[in-house]
């Protein structure tokens, strides 16, 4: 064996158990809700007898191994882009082999887009039902408790928000061993009540689960809203593969993961068994009384930990959809110096902290928040299905009979999970599909207003290469150092260079046109960041390359235009930018209501010079005025 294969053996298990921390507690947390919300009679009448806790208890095993292992850990995460997993990375991998196809590429595009908004929408919800269903555990302590839960929830919760800003790294080293104890007690307390009534582990059984559907025709699709809550975090699995990789996940998912939540379900079919009431919260009454405080301290810290991972994750899509042009440019912090991924988006922050608190405030239980939790999550895990569909068709060239009998399957589940949430549209799932919906438009207006400006350049510009020609044959006095002039379009002339010559009638004795180009893949090796072409009379145009998962920080890609004889000296460069002002038109480009919301957007975005982390003190932005 190899001291490298030996090194990454080593490494797996600290790996495996720093996934727990991150990738499993959204999923972690849900026997917090779950089993719960599968009797509670706001939805339908179930009755709670052996039987029907046999048939819950088959759906969430079944479910968990089909919808998550088969899934997730066996198909979609081998639909990587180069390591990276999440809805927009399978999203950019299926459109680079959809651009011969338009209308494909239009409905990936949209199904992309689409799961991402969904997620900004669970993103609301999760933290909200997680640390509800922990502190509600206070309750069952002591009745006294109840009218505190709303406000121990918000003071908690306002708490993980504003610590953002000074990051994770210290404490983030504490998540997968907390996580690891969360697991392990559950699976304790499972296993405690099993042996109190063992004949529960029958539910093991499939035909549980197909004799509650035929006993219970009228409510078990139903119950398939409420059994969905156990796979609620799988997307995570996918989304956070790049952190961590396939195998420390499937070790994490496969050793610890998936047998604590098994036996925890089962420990509470067994105490509601032994106790029909218990059904109103069989969590924390399946723990002995002596440990309800101290179960109910590790829930609130595995709940604050799972919205952690939830927040982080938003943070990330942000960057990456601002990368790829969905999104208009925000304020991003690095908070480890170590860590490329540990970033801080205050806007982002901002807007999760207030429409959290107000799901909070406005529903002010978890059985509420149940209503509300479900729908988006099942629309996101169908478009997932079917951008894996289409990797595994074109890229690993599966058969279509062998391709639908795999994923025909799976859609169906997809489909019945999602008509199983739909009853709970009217009761609060609205809120996410609302807040998914927003997005979606915000995200689609931005991506059309900057196609709008694109050709609009392209109409208007003037052509880059006659143009540095004539001033050779007409020359400008030059004055020293370098002026990088950044540009969306290389062909054409910027209008800021365009600005410099009218009132300034000069040119820096070198000029260079850098544009920025975002390419299909996470991140790039530092020997692929920049290609450097002389055009004539000390005019060069630099093409920067970044991954749509890193920071585009122009100065630091620039130094390596020196391998390509082309020396840039920070102290020495000039930056010049264009700064448009939009004036909406109507009868052109879109509608002129969304005309105006990309206005908008646009003047409020962050400023390229910031975005690019341009040196403030060496930036020229020069303005113009743009029809739309």
């Amino acid at each position: 064996m190899s001291s490298s294969q030996e090194a990454g053996r080593q490494a797996l298990p600290a790996l495996s158990l720093a996934a727990l921390g991150v990738v499993f507690g959204d999923i972690g947390t849900s026997p917090l809700y779950a089993m719960k919300e599968a009797f509670a009679q706001t939805h339908f009448l179930l009755p709670v007898t052996p039987n029907n806790v046999y048939g819950i208890l088959s759906l969430i095993v079944w479910t968990l191994v089909f919808v998550v292992t088969v899934k997730y850990v066996v198909i979609v995460m081998r639909a990587d882009n180069h390591g990276e997993g999440g809805v927009i990375a399978l999203m950019v991998r299926v459109l680079e082999r959809s651009k011969d196809r338009p209308l494909k590429y239009k409905i990936v595009l949209a199904l992309g887009l689409g799961g991402a908004a969904l997620f900004y929408g669970d993103g609301v919800i999760t933290p909200a039902i997680s640390v509800f269903s922990a502190v509600e555990g206070l309750e069952i302590a002591t009745p006294v408790m109840k009218p505190y839960v709303v406000p121990i929830t918000v003071v908690v919760l306002l708490i993980l928000f504003l610590v953002q800003r000074h990051g994770t790294a210290r404490v983030g080293q504490f998540f997968g061993p907390v996580m690891l104890l969360w697991f392990c007690a559950m699976a304790a307390i499972g296993l405690w009540n099993i042996f109190g009534h063992p004949e529960v582990l029958w539910a093991l059984s499939p035909h549980h689960a197909v004799r509650f559907f035929i006993e219970h025709a009228h409510v078990a699709f139903f119950a398939l809203g409420a059994v969905f809550l156990t796979v609620t975090g799988a997307e995570a699995l996918y989304a956070d593969m790049g952190h961590f990789g396939k195998k420390p996940i499937r070790l994490a998912w496969a050793c610890v993961v998936m047998p604590g939540l098994v036996l925890n379900y089962f420990g509470q079919g067994a105490t509601i068994i032994g106790n029909a009431g218990a059904a109103a919260n069989p969590f924390y009454l399946a723990v002995p009384a002596w440990g309800l405080l101290p179960m109910v301290c590790l829930a609130t810290v595995a709940s604050v930990i799972a919205s952690q991972a939830l927040i982080t994750g938003a943070f990330s899509m942000t960057r990456e959809l601002i990368q790829l042009g969905f999104c208009p440019r925000v304020t991003i912090h690095h908070t480890s110096g170590t860590q490329i991924g540990q970033i801080y988006v205050p806007f982002v922050n901002a807007m999760l902290l207030t429409l959290v608190l107000a799901v909070v405030l406005g529903f002010r239980g978890s059985s509420s928040l149940a209503a509300a939790y479900g729908i988006a999550v099942s629309m996101t895990m169908a478009v997932t299905t079917m951008l894996a569909f289409s990797v595994v068709r074109r890229d690993w060239n599966w058969s279509m009979p062998f391709a639908l009998l795999i994923f025909v399957p799976l859609a169906a589940m997809d489909a019945g999970f999602i008509s199983g949430n739909a009853i709970k549209i009217l009761e609060g799932g609205w809120v996410p599909l609302v807040l998914g919906s927003g997005i979606f438009l915000l995200l689609t207006t931005w991506k059309r207003g900057r196609e709008i400006l694109t050709e609009r350049e392209r109409g208007d510009g003037i052509p880059l290469e006659p143009f540095v020609e004539s001033l050779g044959r007409e020359p400008f006095p030059r004055v020293p150092l370098t002026a990088v002039y950044l540009v969306s379009r290389p062909d054409v002339v910027p209008n800021a260079l365009l600005h410099n010559l009218k009132h300034n009638m000069v040119l820096h004795e070198t000029t260079v046109f850098a544009s920025v180009v975002v390419k299909p893949v996470p991140r790039l090796l530092d020997s692929q960041r920049v290609l450097v072409e002389r055009i004539a009379h000390n005019f060069y145009r630099v093409k920067i390359f970044f991954g749509f998962m890193e920071d585009a920080d122009v100065p630091s890609a620039l130094e390596w235009c020196a391998e390509q004889e082309l020396a840039l000296p920070a102290n020495q460069v000039s930056y010049f930018l264009s700064r448009e002002t939009l004036l909406p038109t109507s009868g052109e480009g879109m509608w002129l209501w969304r005309e105006h919301l990309f206005s908008f957007m646009y003047r409020n975005a962050t400023s390229a010079a910031s975005f690019f982390n341009l040196p403030p003190n060496r930036v020229v932005e020069m303005g113009s005025q743009i029809t739309i």
